[in-house]
Protein backbone atom coordinates (compact mmCIF):
# COMPACT_ATOMS: atom_id res chain seq x y z
CA UNK A 1 0.00 0.00 0.00
CA UNK A 2 3.13 2.70 0.42
CA UNK A 3 3.80 2.32 -2.70
CA UNK A 4 0.50 2.35 -4.70
CA UNK A 5 0.13 5.40 -2.09
CA UNK A 6 2.72 7.12 -3.49
CA UNK A 7 2.39 6.66 -6.92
CA UNK A 8 -0.89 8.23 -6.47
CA UNK A 9 0.43 11.58 -4.61
CA UNK A 10 3.58 11.68 -7.19
CA UNK A 11 1.69 10.97 -10.25
CA UNK A 12 -1.88 12.55 -10.02
CA UNK A 13 -1.17 15.33 -7.67
CA UNK A 14 -0.44 18.90 -8.79
CA UNK A 15 3.03 19.82 -9.56
CA UNK A 16 2.32 22.51 -6.93
CA UNK A 17 2.25 20.60 -4.23
CA UNK A 18 5.30 18.30 -4.95
CA UNK A 19 8.67 19.67 -5.69
CA UNK A 20 10.51 16.96 -6.73
CA UNK A 21 11.14 16.47 -10.40
CA UNK A 22 8.56 14.61 -12.62
CA UNK A 23 11.22 12.70 -14.32
CA UNK A 24 13.23 11.71 -11.13
CA UNK A 25 9.91 10.64 -9.09
CA UNK A 26 10.64 7.05 -9.77
CA UNK A 27 13.61 7.04 -7.96
CA UNK A 28 11.17 8.27 -4.49
CA UNK A 29 9.06 5.19 -6.06
CA UNK A 30 11.52 2.84 -5.78
CA UNK A 31 13.07 3.74 -2.53
CA UNK A 32 9.08 3.39 -1.25
CA UNK A 33 8.91 0.01 -3.16
CA UNK A 34 12.16 -1.79 -1.84
CA UNK A 35 12.48 -0.36 1.82
CA UNK A 36 8.91 -1.15 2.91
CA UNK A 37 7.81 -3.80 0.56
CA UNK A 38 10.80 -6.16 -0.48
CA UNK A 39 12.84 -5.64 3.03
CA UNK A 40 9.95 -6.33 4.93
CA UNK A 41 8.83 -9.25 2.59
CA UNK A 42 12.50 -10.76 2.67
CA UNK A 43 12.50 -10.24 6.51
CA UNK A 44 9.07 -12.36 6.93
CA UNK A 45 10.42 -14.61 4.37
CA UNK A 46 13.82 -15.51 6.41
CA UNK A 47 11.53 -15.74 9.35
CA UNK A 48 9.35 -18.19 7.69
CA UNK A 49 12.39 -20.09 7.19
CA UNK A 50 14.16 -20.21 10.56
CA UNK A 51 10.75 -21.58 11.82
CA UNK A 52 10.16 -18.20 13.55
CA UNK A 53 6.97 -18.22 11.56
CA UNK A 54 4.60 -20.93 10.28
CA UNK A 55 3.87 -19.79 6.74
CA UNK A 56 3.28 -16.35 4.76
CA UNK A 57 -0.06 -16.51 5.38
CA UNK A 58 0.33 -15.78 9.33
CA UNK A 59 -2.83 -16.43 9.87
CA UNK A 60 -2.39 -17.03 13.72
CA UNK A 61 -2.18 -13.90 15.94
CA UNK A 62 0.79 -14.90 17.52
CA UNK A 63 3.14 -15.15 14.36
CA UNK A 64 1.67 -11.88 13.13
CA UNK A 65 4.08 -10.20 16.18
CA UNK A 66 7.13 -10.33 15.01
CA UNK A 67 6.95 -9.72 11.10
CA UNK A 68 4.44 -6.38 12.10
CA UNK A 69 7.71 -5.20 14.79
CA UNK A 70 10.13 -5.61 11.71
CA UNK A 71 7.56 -4.23 8.99
CA UNK A 72 7.51 -0.97 11.72
CA UNK A 73 11.34 -0.82 12.00
CA UNK A 74 11.59 -0.72 8.24
CA UNK A 75 8.69 1.78 8.20
CA UNK A 76 10.16 3.77 10.60
CA UNK A 77 13.49 4.14 8.83
CA UNK A 78 12.27 5.05 5.94
CA UNK A 79 10.35 7.96 7.64
CA UNK A 80 13.60 8.84 9.25
CA UNK A 81 14.95 9.03 5.96
CA UNK A 82 12.08 11.00 4.00
CA UNK A 83 12.16 13.57 7.17
CA UNK A 84 16.23 13.88 6.91
CA UNK A 85 16.34 14.64 3.96
CA UNK A 86 14.39 17.96 2.73
CA UNK A 87 14.35 17.68 -0.97
CA UNK A 88 11.53 14.69 -0.81
CA UNK A 89 9.25 17.73 1.10
CA UNK A 90 7.06 17.46 4.28
CA UNK A 91 3.91 16.09 2.89
CA UNK A 92 6.08 12.59 1.82
CA UNK A 93 7.22 12.43 5.80
CA UNK A 94 4.04 13.00 7.31
CA UNK A 95 2.60 10.46 5.26
CA UNK A 96 4.95 7.92 5.75
CA UNK A 97 5.45 8.37 9.20
CA UNK A 98 1.60 7.43 9.33
CA UNK A 99 1.49 4.96 7.46
CA UNK A 100 4.18 4.04 10.22
CA UNK A 101 1.67 4.41 13.07
CA UNK A 102 -0.49 2.14 10.82
CA UNK A 103 1.72 -0.69 10.97
CA UNK A 104 2.82 -0.33 14.74
CA UNK A 105 -0.75 0.36 15.66
CA UNK A 106 -1.52 -3.11 14.08
CA UNK A 107 1.45 -4.71 15.87
CA UNK A 108 0.33 -3.69 19.31
CA UNK A 109 -3.44 -4.69 18.56
CA UNK A 110 -2.00 -8.03 17.59
CA UNK A 111 -0.45 -8.53 20.81
CA UNK A 112 -3.66 -9.11 21.97
CA UNK A 113 -6.35 -9.25 19.32
CA UNK A 114 -5.87 -10.42 15.71
CA UNK A 115 -6.86 -7.15 13.41
CA UNK A 116 -6.88 -6.79 9.72
CA UNK A 117 -3.68 -5.29 8.09
CA UNK A 118 -4.97 -5.62 5.10
CA UNK A 119 -8.01 -3.14 6.39
CA UNK A 120 -5.96 -0.92 8.22
CA UNK A 121 -3.81 -0.14 5.00
CA UNK A 122 -7.19 0.31 2.62
CA UNK A 123 -8.54 2.74 5.18
CA UNK A 124 -5.46 4.44 5.85
CA UNK A 125 -4.97 4.96 1.85
CA UNK A 126 -8.62 6.49 1.82
CA UNK A 127 -7.65 8.66 5.01
CA UNK A 128 -5.02 10.17 3.15
CA UNK A 129 -6.92 10.83 -0.28
CA UNK A 130 -9.94 11.97 1.38
CA UNK A 131 -8.00 14.57 3.07
CA UNK A 132 -5.39 15.37 0.43
CA UNK A 133 -9.21 15.93 -1.28
CA UNK A 134 -10.39 18.54 1.32
CA UNK A 135 -6.77 20.65 0.90
CA UNK A 136 -6.90 20.47 -2.88
CA UNK A 137 -10.52 19.97 -4.32
CA UNK A 138 -9.96 17.96 -7.62
CA UNK A 139 -12.32 15.56 -9.32
CA UNK A 140 -8.95 13.37 -9.99
CA UNK A 141 -8.67 12.81 -6.65
CA UNK A 142 -12.31 12.27 -6.20
CA UNK A 143 -12.37 9.78 -8.58
CA UNK A 144 -9.53 7.71 -6.91
CA UNK A 145 -11.17 7.83 -3.64
CA UNK A 146 -14.12 6.53 -5.04
CA UNK A 147 -11.93 4.21 -7.06
CA UNK A 148 -10.48 3.27 -3.13
CA UNK A 149 -13.80 2.68 -1.63
CA UNK A 150 -14.68 0.39 -4.05
CA UNK A 151 -11.11 -1.54 -3.90
CA UNK A 152 -11.57 -1.64 -0.03
CA UNK A 153 -15.12 -2.93 -0.10
CA UNK A 154 -13.09 -5.96 -2.66
CA UNK A 155 -10.57 -6.17 0.02
CA UNK A 156 -12.58 -6.45 3.11
CA UNK A 157 -14.86 -8.43 1.40
CA UNK A 158 -12.33 -11.08 0.37
CA UNK A 159 -10.65 -11.28 3.72
CA UNK A 160 -14.42 -12.32 4.88
CA UNK A 161 -14.81 -14.80 1.97
CA UNK A 162 -11.83 -16.46 3.11
CA UNK A 163 -12.63 -16.34 6.93
CA UNK A 164 -9.38 -14.90 7.52
CA UNK A 165 -11.16 -11.95 9.57
CA UNK A 166 -14.33 -11.82 11.70
CA UNK A 167 -16.56 -8.87 10.78
CA UNK A 168 -15.22 -6.85 14.15
CA UNK A 169 -11.44 -7.57 13.22
CA UNK A 170 -12.10 -6.01 9.30
CA UNK A 171 -14.26 -2.95 10.62
CA UNK A 172 -11.88 -2.42 13.52
CA UNK A 173 -8.56 -2.42 10.82
CA UNK A 174 -10.87 -0.10 8.19
CA UNK A 175 -11.77 2.40 11.42
CA UNK A 176 -8.31 2.10 12.28
CA UNK A 177 -6.64 2.84 9.32
CA UNK A 178 -8.86 5.80 8.26
CA UNK A 179 -8.53 7.38 11.42
CA UNK A 180 -4.61 7.72 11.23
CA UNK A 181 -4.52 8.16 7.46
CA UNK A 182 -6.94 11.66 7.76
CA UNK A 183 -4.59 12.44 11.10
CA UNK A 184 -2.33 13.85 8.36
CA UNK A 185 -4.49 17.11 9.18
CA UNK A 186 -2.79 17.19 12.29
CA UNK A 187 0.56 17.65 10.15
CA UNK A 188 -0.40 19.79 8.04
Amino acid sequence: MPTCLFGLILYFLPESLITFPMDKRWIILAAVFFLTFVIPAVGAYFMVRAGVVQNMQMQEREQRRLPFLFTTICYASTTYIFGRENLFGDLFYYIMLLITLSVFAAYVVSLFWKISAHSIGMGGTLGVLVFLHTLLPDAALLNLIVLFILLTGAVMSARLALQEHTPAQVYAGLLTGFAIGAGLVLFL
